[in-house]
């Protein structure tokens, strides 16, 4: 049995309609698995490959380190600071921030400037999942419940200083039903293409702080469904025209296209290369150093990379960094050493008790290469790249212990754990900033003493409202929010627009 059966998408109950029917232990959209609903067979070989893989994954019963022994005076200090430290002005250091040294002496013990930045791509991953309609009774099912100019603001992440600028859709020419989130409608804006992410950019403000004009790409991800699982060690593509080879299922979701589709008559390739040709072309021929940093989370780490790749190979000498969450290996050594011959920094943030970094290759991987005096370079052998941060959730209080696959993998556990490093022998920083309450957004992670509920991120009333005749009923969607408006819906989205411009001017006279 694969171990995908354990693992599903990011889907809340609020947003599901119903999905238990899919893996009933799935709580949330980064969910989390019950001990009484989880397959048993599939929890068997997790634990497994826990013991082959030396995770030292502790009993439920042991709780190291715990901070506090009055947890109510937890809540009056935690609640009463900011969530984040006032904003460093990093513009001498940016280079550094973003690899230029392979972030040679800023990860163990890890530089607070650093630490800050990548909160803040990961942030942006998140926001992939967090605006993601995962209601399968809903006509707009696979879309975002929000158009790009109110993405930030509908997520609280205006405060970054960046502005959304082109929304990206992607298919797969293979069949990967666990991956597309479908609408059970009839009706619906697209029965081929999900959106996968988009393209922002920093605001002058921003620029000023971080030393340069930053375009950012954040891909949405998804765990690992049981096709790629079972097609890993064999089923490696050309890219480039050298030796490198990637995992098929990753290059196809990035490459397909079908001129039959509403959204996906270029593929997700040519639209996030033609919005960063456009950025860049702009933003260098006003003179600007121009960065491109690409960010996801667990499939969306292994899109970045392919992201990454192609924008080296168009664009020599930009400074192209991803940095990764949960991310799979992605393809062999040949593609690795392109990556690095391209100057693609890689900055691989993984939780040490995650199995999804492990994969494909949980075998047959870069330790091989210790071997390559007798075997030669192996084609087929799967490599992670770049530099890595290792994290580990027996570090933090704050964190149940236990098996827990899918808590395990969850950004928002990512987050926390990157908001409390200080070093590899350090303990939880005391000074973490980031709202301890985000673990549970959609998994079960938090210890009991905290009371906060699992799961607890969803739409108010699962997304109901109630009319004005007392019934509750699903809303319709605002008309600039829907993908792709019919005529109607244009025109009254004109007409909307109109009337706030005429507004704006009477006030302005």
């Amino acid at each position: 049995m694969a171990l995908s059966t354990m693992i599903h998408t990011h889907l809340p109950p609020s947003l599901s309609g119903g999905g238990m029917n899919r893996i009933s232990a799935v709580y949330a959209h980064q969910g989390v698995a019950s001990d009484t609903k989880l397959n048993r067979g599939a929890r068997r070989l997790a634990e497994s490959l826990t013991t082959l893989l030396n995770l030292n994954i502790e009993p439920l019963c042991s709780r190291k380190n715990l901070q506090y022994s009055n947890w109510d005076s937890f809540d009056d200090e935690k609640h009463n600071t900011p969530t984040t430290s006032p904003k460093e002005m990093i513009a001498d250091k940016w280079r550094e921030l973003h690899g230029s040294s392979d972030w040679e002496k800023l990860l163990d013990p890890l530089h607070p400037w650093l630490r800050r930045e990548i909160v803040k791509y990961g942030e942006f991953a998140q926001a992939t999942y967090d605006a993601f309609d995962f209601d399968s009774f809903s006509e707009y099912c696979g879309s975002c419940r929000y158009n790009r100019n109110k993405l930030f603001e509908k997520l609280g992440l205006s405060k970054n200083g960046y502005k959304v600028t082109k929304y990206i859709y992607a298919m797969s020419a293979i069949e990967m039903p666990q991956w597309l989130e479908r609408s059970r409608l009839m009706d619906t804006w697209s029965k081929d293409s999900n959106w996968m992410g988009y393209v922002a950019v920093s605001d002058d403000e921003e620029t000023r702080r971080i030393g340069r004009r930053d375009i950012v790409v954040a891909w949405r991800g998804t765990v690992a469904p049981s096709e790629w699982y079972e097609d890993f060690q064999r089923n490696l593509e050309p890219i480039g025209i050298g030796d490198a080879k990637v995992e098929h299922g990753f290059l196809s979701i990035y490459t397909s296209k079908n001129e039959f589709t509403r959204y996906n008559k270029s593929s997700a390739s040519e639209q996030v290369m033609k919005e960063v040709t456009k950025l860049v072309q702009f933003y260098q021929g006003q003179g600007e150093e121009v960065s491109l940093t690409i960010t996801g989370h667990s499939l969306g780490g292994a899109l970045a990379l392919l992201n990454a790749y192609e924008a080296a190979v168009n664009f020599p000498g930009l400074a192209v960094s991803v940095v990764s969450f949960g991310a799979p290996r992605v393809g062999n050594s040949a593609f690795r050493a392109e990556l690095d011959d391209l100057g693609v920094k890689t900055l691989r943030v993984v939780v040490k008790q995650d199995l999804v970094p492990r994969m494909p290759g949980i075998v047959f991987n870069e330790s091989l290469q210790r071997f390559d005096d007798i075997t030669g370079t192996l084609e087929w052998v799967y490599t992670h790249v770049g530099a890595e941060l290792k994290l580990d959730v027996s570090s933090s209080p704050y964190l149940k212990r236990g098996f827990n696959p899918l808590g395990f993998h969850s950004l928002e556990t990512y987050l926390h754990l990157v908001d409390g490093y200080l070093s590899a022998e350090s303990a939880f920083r005391s000074g973490a900033r980031r709202d301890v309450t985000l673990v549970n957004k959609a998994c079960d992670m938090l210890v009991d003493e905290l009371r906060i509920p699992q799961c607890w991120y969803q739409l108010a009333n699962k997304g109901l409202v109630c009319n004005e005749h007392g019934r509750w009923v699903k809303p319709r969607r605002e008309p600039e929010d829907i993908p792709s408006p019919t005529r109607e819906q244009a025109h009254d989205l004109s007409l909307r627009i109109e009337m706030q411009e005429s507004y704006k001017m009477l006030y302005a006279s």
